[in-house]
């Protein structure tokens, strides 16, 4: 494949036959019509493409309903928390500048395609709430048919589909009494109120009195004028009393008399009448001046013209004036002087302090008139000068990040929960922000982490800008396994050392080789050595390299003869060394042979010999070797050599006939690093880089480690130590480094917190005021521990009661009338008497009863008391009466009746009318009142919502993620009305109640996506070269509640997508072997010469092959069927005198690059020759090289990157990722790599390459602020 990037690549994929039960078979057993493609386009992803393209997501689609989706499914018939529901959206890759679509497959090479579709939750329909009706409004005709309404108010409005609100008003109709006349023909029209104006004759006198007099003159005025009314009263008050009561009047003489003589009497009247006066201070804010009102009443005809009263005259006409307060704004003094800056610092990069200002009311808004302005405004500022210092600098301080933990990144599922030892990869540390002063010139030379001043914490307000991260993610380098290689055969016996011969101590010892360097050094390897004690031992021996051809004796052209051995001195190693060496060991003797003549019996070589049947030799086991030979040719009759009978035709011998008693050094683990005293200690720390995670680690001394080393016979357990070779005895000493102590180092403890006010508003809870000291190195290697206590707690002092106001009213005014100028023209009116408006004074108290500023109560005290109210003045003939009196008291509720009372006054007492109980009752009776109010709910639940303070908080008081849990058991609320026993509304402190009602309810805890363990790796698909191996997840159940997601599905078999791997198979792990040829089956047979046409038959079975060489029969489909050797053949067995050869042997390969005019051979060599007048027949063979037939051309082919692949105890982080090289042939088939390698192709590609799986880092939140304020001033919101 080309390394250019973008489109027109290729991909290629393997595609092999398969049974229906799983195992792979012969390409031919499948329909080759139906083969799949092995090659197609593609794109081919490079990394800068991610600068190209990106998810483009789309919006979510409305939240669907379960039920709705899937069929068959009801919906719930109670809805209690919500109804879980699914929205999708539109997922694509698209090119970022233009948005044009492109293949889903160039982003997923970056980023996991993001999920099409997540749960969701419907709330439950919430009803509309109405309040109850109100009462029905009078009838708005008197006479005739007229129309009555009563109206009710939303309580709570409709969410989430629930029902809407009814109507709020209702009308009816309503008719007093039939009308006389033609009222039906007209009817009064009435105009709005106009404005609120002062008296005319009062309006003159201040608009002259302002134009002449100066102000101080008018303000000496009105004090005169104010005592000369007082005067008056007092005058007429004595004038009154000494009318009715002379004899009164005398009493109270004396009664003076006698205060004026006591001097502290008089100080408390002076005292009282000045606090009076002062309390009548609170009616200068408003200034209230009662006016009058007046409206338009005319009569109207049917046809909308205007008529005459006297057409109307049938009707009550309605009042036409009425008294009113006169409209005046609120009026405000100037702003003050702003005040100095908050802050007394010179700072221009940090915050600014603020300036205020105020104004004070000089007359609040009555009457409708405007409202007052803002009363206080504040700007930023920011002192200069130099008489301002500069302003302290705070700054960000972090602890040390805690130590790397992948526990808090398993799954739910994950059964490493159970046992976190060992974890690595990808994981979590978190560290703590906090804000410190900033050094001064004199320190900043110093240390501030490990220095023991280091600076304590402060508010963390005070520190500017965006803070540190407390949680990143880090990396714990996974232990490398060592990797051993199979056992190599057992060499010869051999002295333990050959420079001293003179134990004659022997060892066979067999070794196996590190396949790669293990984390920790080579300590944590396997044994790689193991011996067997032997005899006769020896360095150096002689090699049978190969045997010489057979020459026959005495020169003779056949007979018996010899054959002459080749040979190579080799050590124990199987290294060829000087032949001098060998002196010493016994040189192989020549062997005795056999050239056939033409009348003799010819039999063939002798097989290899066969692997030992045992690997070593005891009571019930002995190792055995075998090799045979099978007949040629016959001998002719009684001339030639005879055959020799079938058990010549096989030897045996025996083989690793060494004891089963292996012996090997083990050792124990490396024990702790301990200082030795006698290597002085380094003057300066060293420092090392720990593999991994990039960190320096330093070094101070120089310790050593020891660890047991025993000598292990295999099966059995520890033997003396003289069992095992010396000089292979590993190290039991090792010079090691000591890390350096390090102490724990907390910041001193910061300031005491505030205690939250200067008084206590209420409650007996008690303030409490901390202080902490925060832990920034933690102990190591022996240092000082860190102290038990770091934060500490303790009561505030007790706090004075905050202030409380209160609002004081003070007596009514007398009742103002409309001018008699307006009044008079209104029938039935007289001048002294009706409907007016009177005032009272309202002024601000302390709880205490000292006197306040009104503004202090108007903050505090609640809404004002209503200043003016609507009085009636009684006309001379009007029956005038007492007020009500209080109702007794009932002796329980709903028991009994209770009474007011009330008197006539004055003339009314003899007016006949007045004493009329029908029309003016001085009594009332009602039954005692039954206070049963009912409570009742109104709206839904609102959410679960979790207790404060069940957060779990790890290391260093830092928030753990995963520790925090936001779910479990929590409240639920539901707003509550309190309704009495009519069936109204009323406080819902009546039923004893807050206004809600609440109860237990749960958050379901997050459920992760459940999968089931991997399944096994599939086999290679390729017996023979790169292929591919997979393994498989099927979805157990799916997450909810906020689980983590499902990885991308296989919808088709609901599996998680495959894990692929290249896998790489040895093209000679499995060959063919065949047994001996069978003896010959002459078909044509020549009875005395025993010779003709003829079958030979073997036996072909294909085998798994090992270092000692072949060793298991398996499956033939392992096996390449094209090198499968033939099982039978047909051919012709010489006869006497015929020449006799041997098999063919292998073609010769073909020369590159193929072509037609090349060829190929193999050859045979005679090993009988022929008789007189006979030949033997060509001992070579030709054929032409035919491109994918017989000759072939060969290229590397890469495959692509596997999977991320992490080590088996990492959940994330760095992993690695391989791909395989693979040597095809011409006609597409893998074979093994040695056809690439020999013909010198270049290897330009890297097979390794790190890569990063993301971790699942669950989302982060911070603690819940506090509650806002309610979005409604009454109702339910």
């Amino acid at each position: 494949m080309g390394s250019e990037c973008g489109p027109g690549g290729s991909q290629s994929r393997a595609v092999w036959c398969a049974h229906s039960e799983g195992w792979t078979t012969l390409h031919t057993n499948c329909q080759q019509s139906e083969r799949p493609s092995n090659q197609q386009s593609c794109f081919r992803v490079c990394d800068w493409h991610k600068e190209l393209y990106d998810w483009q997501l789309g919006a979510w689609n409305q939240c669907v309903p379960v039920s709705m989706r899937s069929v068959g499914v009801p919906r719930p018939a109670v809805c209690t928390r919500g109804e879980e529901g699914i929205q999708t959206r539109e997922v694509g890759c698209v090119h970022k500048s233009d948005g044009v679509p492109a293949e889903d497959a160039i982003c997923e090479y970056f980023e996991p395609k993001p999920r099409l579709e997540q749960a969701c939750l419907i709330p439950c329909p919430r009803n509309c709430v109405v309040s109850e009706f109100s009462p029905w409004t009078s009838c708005s005709k008197s006479c005739g048919m007229g129309l009555q309404n009563r109206l009710r108010w939303v309580l709570a409005p409709p969410l989430f589909g629930g029902s809407a609100c009814p109507n709020l008003t209702e009308f009816r109709t309503c008719q007093l009494g039939p009308c006389n006349g033609d009222e039906s023909l007209y009817s009064l029209r009435v105009g709005p109120w106009g404005p609120c104006i002062t008296s005319p004759i009062r309006q003159a006198r201040e608009t002259r009195e302002d134009r002449e007099l100066k102000p101080e003159r008018k303000a000496k005025r009105d004090r005169k004028a104010r005592q000369e009314r007082q005067g008056k009263r007092r005058k007429n008050k004595e004038k009154k009393e000494v009318k009715e009561n002379k004899g009164e009047r005398v009493r109270d003489r004396v009664r003076m008399k006698g205060r004026m003589r006591d001097s502290e009497t008089r100080e408390l009247i002076k005292k009282k009448r000045t606090r009076n006066r002062q309390n009548r201070q609170g009616l200068k804010f408003w200034d209230l001046q009662v006016g009058y009102q007046t409206r338009e009443v005319t009569c109207v005809h049917r046809s909308g013209s205007t008529s005459a009263l006297s057409h109307c005259n049938q009707q009550t006409l309605p009042v036409t004036y009425q008294a009113c307060v006169v409209p005046k704004d609120c009026e405000v003094t100037e702003w003050s002087d702003w005040s100095a800056c908050s802050k007394e610092c010179y700072d221009l990069n940090g915050r600014k302090g603020q300036r205020t200002r105020t104004r004070q009311v000089k007359q609040f808004p009555v009457g409708g008139g405007a409202e007052c302005p803002e009363l206080e405004e504040s700007e930023p500022c920011s002192p200069q000068g130099e008489e301002f210092p500069p302003c302290i600098v705070y700054n960000w301080r972090t602890t040390e990040w805690s130590d790397c933990r992948v526990d808090v990144l398993l799954s739910q599922q994950d059964r490493r929960r159970s046992n976190q030892t060992g974890l690595c990869g990808g994981g979590v540390q978190t560290r703590e922000v906090y804000c410190v002063q900033a050094p001064t010139e004199t320190s900043s030379n110093l240390s501030s982490l490990k220095s023991k001043d280091a600076s304590r914490p402060v508010n963390s307000d005070l520190c500017l800008g965006v803070s540190p991260d407390t949680t990143q993610l880090c990396h714990i380098p996974c232990p490398v396994e060592c990797e051993v290689s199979s056992w190599g055969a057992w060499g010869p016996c051999t002295f333990e050392n050959c420079q001293d011969q003179s134990t004659k101590k022997g060892f066979k010892l067999r070794k196996r080789k590190i396949m790669n360097e293990p984390t920790g050094g080579t300590g944590n390897c396997p044994h790689l050595t193991e011996a067997i004690p032997c005899e006769e031992p020896s360095c150096y021996e002689w090699l049978l390299v190969k045997l010489e051809e057979c020459v026959p004796d005495n020169d003779k052209a056949c007979g018996p003869g010899t054959q002459n051995p080749v040979v190579q001195c080799v050590n124990s190693e199987g290294e060829y060394v000087d032949r001098q060496l060998c002196r010493d060991a016994i040189l192989p003797m020549p062997v005795l042979c056999e050239v056939p003549c033409p009348k003799d019996c010819v039999l063939s070589p002798w097989t290899s010999w066969s692997l030992c049947s045992n690997t070593c030799s005891g009571k019930n086991s002995e190792g055995k070797q075998t090799r045979s030979r099978s007949i040629l040719a016959y001998n002719a009759g009684d001339g030639g050599g005879q055959c020799p009978n079938s058990s010549a035709l096989q030897e045996v011998r025996s083989c690793n006939d060494h004891p089963c008693t292996v012996y090997h050094w083990q050792t124990g683990a490396w024990g702790q690093c301990i200082e030795d005293t006698s290597v002085p200690s380094a003057n300066s720390s060293l420092s090392r880089t720990r593999a991994g995670d990039g960190t320096n680690e330093a070094f101070c001394s120089v310790g050593m480690q020891t660890r047991k080393v025993i000598c292990v016979r295999v099966n059995v357990g520890q033997v003396p130590p003289k069992k095992c070779p010396e000089s292979l005895r590993p190290d039991t000493v090792r010079p090691c480094l000591l890390p350096c102590k390090r102490d724990c180092i907390v910041t001193p403890y910061s300031d005491w917190t505030p205690c939250p006010s200067t008084c206590k508003t209420g409650g007996d809870v008690k303030k409490k005021q901390s202080r902490k000291r925060i832990m920034i190195q933690l102990p190591a290697n022996g240092g000082q521990d860190c102290p038990e206590v770091l934060f500490q707690e303790k009561e505030c002092d007790a706090t004075s009661v905050c202030p409380g106001y209160r609002w004081k009213t003070h007596k009514w005014r007398r009742c103002q009338l409309v001018p008699w100028a307006i009044r008079q023209d209104s029938p039935g009116a007289q001048e002294t008497c009706g409907p007016g408006l009177q005032a009272r004074a309202v002024s601000c108290k302390k709880l205490d009863g000292g006197p306040a500023d009104v503004a202090a109560c108007l903050k505090f005290a609640g809404p004002m008391p209503q200043l003016t109210q609507s009085c009636q003045l009684p006309c001379q003939d009007d029956c005038q009466l007492t007020a009500w009196s209080k109702f007794s008291s009932c002796a329980a509720d709903c028991v009994g009746v209770r009474t007011r009372k009330r008197t006539l006054v004055g003339k009314s007492k003899k007016r006949e009318q007045c004493r009329n109980t029908q029309m003016y009752p001085l009594s009332e009776t009602q039954y005692c009142p039954c206070n049963k109010y009912n409570a009742q709910p109104v709206g839904n639940w609102s959410d679960c919502i979790l207790p404060e303070g069940g957060r779990v908080e790890g290391l260093m008081g830092m928030k753990v993620l995963g520790d925090i849990k936001e779910c479990g058991q929590g409240y639920r609320f539901q707003a509550t009305v309190c309704y009495d026993q009519d069936n109204r509304l009323v406080e819902t402190s009546r039923c004893n109640s807050h206004g809600y009602i609440e109860e237990a309810c749960i958050i379901p805890c997050p459920s992760d996506c459940k999968l089931s363990e991997w399944s096994n790796w599939s086999r290679c698909s390729k017996s023979c070269g790169s292929g591919v191996k997979v393994r498989s997840k099927w979805l157990r159940e799916k997450p909810y509640n906020g689980g983590r997601p499902c990885p991308k599905l296989d919808h088709v078999n609901q599996a998680q997508v495959y894990e692929v791997v290249p896998c790489l198979s040895d093209c000679s792990q499995y060959v063919w072997v065949a047994e001996p040829w069978s003896v010959w089956k002459v078909s044509n047979v020549d009875l005395k010469e025993n010779c003709g046409e003829g079958v030979q038959t073997r036996k072909v079975r294909c085998m798994q092959n090992t270092v000692d060489g072949p060793s298991d029969p398996v499956e033939d489909y392992l096996c390449d069927p094209e090198e499968m050797p033939l099982g039978a053949r047909e051919s012709k067995l010489p006869c006497p005198g015929d020449c006799v050869l041997t098999d063919w042997g292998p073609w010769s390969r073909c020369p590159l690059p193929c072509s037609v005019n090349r060829t190929r051979q193999r050859s045979a060599s005679p090993i009988r020759q022929p008789g007189e007048g006979k030949q033997c027949p060509s001992t070579t063979e030709k054929e032409t090289c035919t491109l994918n037939t017989n000759c072939f051309h060969y290229s590397y082919n890469i495959t692509d990157w596997s999977t991320c692949q992490l080590r088996e105890r990492a959940v994330c982080g760095v992993g690695f990722k391989t791909r395989m090289l693979d040597c095809v042939r011409s006609d597409g088939k893998s074979v093994d790599l040695k056809f690439c390698e020999e013909l010198g192709l270049e290897k330009k590609w890297q097979m390794n390459a790190s890569c990063v799986v993301d971790c699942p880092v669950n989302c982060q939140l911070s603690d819940w602020s506090s509650w806002s304020e309610c979005s409604h001033t009454c109702g339910l919101a």
